[in-house]
């Protein structure tokens, strides 16, 4: 979708998007655009509502607001529209920018539009494109301001966000460890990072212990994908940030079998998938910092092969972990992929992330991701760069009275408390042991927001949760 600037609507013929704010239900005067008038009995622009009208050769879309907009609600409507009013969209599409929309507001509203493309019928044997992904559509902005820089923005933002919801949604004998590493490199290759792989050999020679651990009961081979994106003009001042995601392709639990939810355990690489859109996106943007992602994927499956509870199993830092649940096992992989960072790249900032505990999910529910940091300025960046784009974080304590948790009597670590409370802090405090007092960590658990329920799906799917805030986060150092 590319995008071009118009000052008016003279001898346009077509559909005409109109973003209205909300008047009130009563209002006397009735909305006017273009000589179309509409009563207020009718629409009055009242937010996720949308009112059609065709007259003069050309169909106008009325789009409610609301009284007030955010970042993420704009996004959400737009792409609503998109999606649910795709026969109206035709060859010749314009959208008309109210003076009060700034950059980010038209920036929300084009992603959305783009986001509108997604089909979740992968496998279905009837499908119709959207009409906006035909490569020679144009989007025409009727503005007196130009945005069609904006415009090429909010595209790369949605189209990282949308090769996500592809990963994390398409099933696990398609998303397996190897079509991840296949992705790493060819994405690095269309939008400028390296990407080296480390499978079962290399990283059994790496002493990546912990992580091979995981992916023992699976015929898969796990891969370890290292990325790394160097801007073009880097000096001394040049920032270097790491990121590290769980990319466990499917999740049974291992010899701890889940017992419920299994169905939707093709999720549990949503974290990683994350830091593979962050990545593109952070490329395309062509962003001033030096950035270093570490993804290990592997499936925890079960198989005579398949690591036990009682377990002790060595990891790349050299600390011994005792194994207590073989479902816990994304803080190993997380743990093996921080070490490995920390010795072999230093970046000075590192940033988890990983749908890692149900215990965030009962804290936050499905409204934000659950945040960990030992350093306040990385944590209040984070969140300021959440709030701005509408994927929220709240932080949760480190305090060492929770150490405890993980502390074992037979080795150096433990992967899991045992207990039935507060699972998401000593699930951090775990990672926390092998980021080696690293000063600037922080830990995302984002298991409630990164797969779920809304109106473009009867069943869960992904939200491509953290690609933007780690983007935004990064774009702000």
């Amino acid at each position: 979708m590319k995008a071009t600037t118009i000052k008016n609507l003279e001898n346009f013929t077509g559909t005409i998007l109109i973003p209205v704010f909300e008047t009130y239900s009563k209002s006397l005067v009735p909305i006017e655009f273009h000589g179309v008038s509409v009563s207020s009995k009718v629409f009055f622009g009242k937010k996720d509502t949308h009112y059609v009208v065709e007259k003069y050769d050309s169909v106008h879309v009325f789009i409610g607001l609301g009284k007030t907009i955010d970042y993420k609600s704009l996004k959400t409507i737009f792409r609503r529209i998109s999606s649910k009013q795709k026969e109206s969209f035709g060859n010749n599409v314009a959208l008309f920018l109210p003076e009060q929309f700034k950059a980010e507001q038209v920036e929300a509203a084009l992603s959305g539009l783009y986001l509108g493309t997604y089909d979740l019928g992968h496998y279905k044997k009837e499908k119709t494109a959207h009409p906006l992904l035909n490569s020679d559509f144009i989007l025409q902005l009727v503005s007196k301001e130009n945005y069609e820089e904006t415009a090429i923005r909010a595209v790369k933002i949605a189209s990282a966000q949308l090769e996500v919801l592809n990963l994390v949604d398409l099933p696990p004998n398609m998303i397996t460890p190897k079509y991840l590493s296949n992705w790493a490199v060819e994405s690095g290759k269309k939008f400028g990072f390296t990407t080296e792989i480390l499978g079962q050999e290399d990283s059994k020679i790496n002493n990546l212990e912990a992580f091979l651990s995981v992916g023992k009961g699976s015929d898969k081979e796990p891969q370890f994908v290292i990325m790394n994106y160097v801007p073009e003009n880097v000096d001394a001042k040049t920032q270097h940030v790491g990121l590290v995601g769980k990319g466990i392709t499917f999740d049974t639990g291992g010899l701890n079998i889940k017992t419920t939810g299994m169905v939707h355990m093709k999720c549990d690489m949503a974290g990683g998938a994350a830091v593979f859109g962050a990545m593109q996106l952070i490329s395309d943007l062509k962003l001033s910092v030096k950035v270093t992602a570490i993804v290990p994927c592997c499936e925890n499956s079960v198989d005579s092969k398949s690591f036990l509870p009682s377990d002790v199993i060595k990891s790349y830092s050299g600390y011994s972990i005792e194994i207590i649940d073989t479902d816990a096992e994304g803080r190993l992989v997380l743990a093996d992929g921080l070490s490995y960072l920390i010795k072999n790249y230093k970046p000075e900032i590192i940033v988890d992330i990983a749908t890692l505990t149900g215990s965030s999910v009962g804290t936050f529910g499905y409204e934000c991701g659950a945040l960990f940091s030992n350093n306040e300025t990385i944590s209040k960046k984070l969140q300021q760069s959440g709030d701005a784009v509408g994927e929220r974080l709240w932080p949760l304590p480190l305090w060492d009275v929770y150490k405890q948790d993980i502390e074992s009597d037979i080795a150096d670590v433990k992967n899991y408390s045992g207990k039935p409370v507060a699972g998401a802090i000593s699930a951090a405090k775990f990672l926390e042991f092998f980021t080696e007092e690293h000063k600037a960590w922080a830990h995302l658990d984002v298991a409630g927001v990164s797969f779920g329920d809304d109106e473009f799906a009867k069943s869960k799917h992904a939200t491509a949760y953290g690609v933007h805030l780690l983007t935004k986060f990064i774009e702000n150092l």
